[in-house]
């Protein structure tokens, strides 16, 4: 789970928001075309396209706006940008397992949920070279949980991340070169996107990352 520094949300959606009048309320239901794909991509891409959880490439046809704390809750504004990231799986193929915003579902618990809205989020796993995902601290009872209820140790997460890892266990791999290339998959491109698995790389091969 990679820190999502939050930035400003699309004027656009400022404005929509600001027609509110006594005859009518903007509602979740009520963002759709162009400006929900608007804000859409803006969490993208404060977010590197990586999903908000696990951090796979996000694609725009196979991911969804995400409320951290559900919209079902009716203390929550599920208009308010803050509480808006993108998750990816958006229609579950058959056989394909749930994970992230969509095993969650409307589940939150704030003492056992990590966000990755908390500039420590990364610091809370740990990663194994075959991909295995583990709370940093063994008594961190959030971090197991939300590895659960995200689903971030399903079989398929860990197979993902085992082929992000595998490159660089490269044996022909100079020390130099080892270095540059973590350094150059740990910075943004100039695309605006982070490598996938970012943590994890960061994680296991950090320390090798030219200053």
């Amino acid at each position: 789970m990679k820190y999502v520094e939050k930035r400003h949300e699309p004027e656009a959606f400022t404005q929509w928001k600001d027609l509110a009048n006594e005859d009518w309320q903007p509602t979740y239901g009520d963002l759709s075309g162009d400006l929900k794909a608007s804000v859409k991509g803006t969490l993208m891409q404060e977010q590197g396209y990586i999903c908000c959880y696990c951090e796979r490439r996000l694609a725009e046809g196979d991911s969804h706006i995400e409320h951290f704390q559900p919209q079902s809750d009716p203390a929550v504004d599920p208009l308010d940008y803050r509480n808006l990231l993108c998750s990816c799986q958006n229609q579950i193929r058959k056989g394909e397992p749930r994970h992230c915003g969509n095993l969650k579902c409307d589940w939150f618990d704030p003492e056992l949920l990590i966000s990755p809205l908390d500039p420590d989020c990364e610091n809370r796993f740990s990663f194994e070279g075959d991909g295995l995902i583990k709370p940093a601290d063994q008594h961190d009872r959030a971090a197991r949980e939300t590895i659960t209820r995200l689903g971030l140790d399903l079989p398929k997460l860990n197979d993902l991340r085992a082929g992000a890892i595998e490159p660089f266990l490269d044996d022909s791999l100079t020390h130099d070169e080892l270095g540059q290339f973590v350094s150059g998959y740990l910075t943004m491109g100039a695309d605006g996107r982070f490598g996938e698995f970012w943590t994890t790389i960061k994680y296991l091969f950090g320390d090798y990352a030219v200053a």
